[in-house]
């Protein structure tokens, strides 16, 4: 019996996926848990449309992403911190810190996770930081770490 998955099931496959299960697996087990659904036509164009919708999405999101990218070339946010004489400061520059200063000055919403910073910038300098935007597609800003 071809059933569509509605969920993931370890061993059997993943959610949206046809497969091929034995009557009785099918009927005893994944239909009334509601695990899966039975393949007939409508099922199937349900679907398909699904799929499609999401694919619309993922290209739409992939393009805003690449749009976003090539206007971060442009991007410079200055940091303004006390510092020694040595050039180390008191305090540093985050990952947190640049998202807020992101979205202040140009108006970027990006999750805080997605700043590629190994570790907080705690000296003076300019920094090219990446900023991952989509799977593959990453933006750069330039930030500057001065003293105050």
């Amino acid at each position: 019996m071809k059933v569509i998955l509605t969920q993931d099931i370890k061993s059997v496959g993943k959610k949206g996926q046809i497969i091929d299960a034995s009557d009785g697996y099918a009927r005893n087990f994944l239909l009334p848990k509601k695990l899966a659904v039975v393949a007939d036509a409508t099922n199937l164009n349900e679907l398909k449309m699904k799929q499609d919708a999401n694919k619309y999405r993922r290209d739409m999101t992939m393009a805003n992403a690449k749009e976003l990218s090539e206007k971060m070339k442009g991007y410079e946010l200055i940091f303004k911190i006390k510092a020694g004489d040595n050039g180390k400061t008191f305090g540093s520059v985050t990952s947190k810190d640049i998202a807020e200063q992101l979205n202040k000055k140009y108006f970027v919403e990006v999750d805080k996770k997605k700043i590629c910073l190994d570790d907080a910038i705690k000296t003076l300098g300019v920094y090219n930081i990446e900023i991952k935007l989509f799977e593959g597609i990453s933006g750069f800003i330039k930030v500057s770490v001065i003293a105050e």
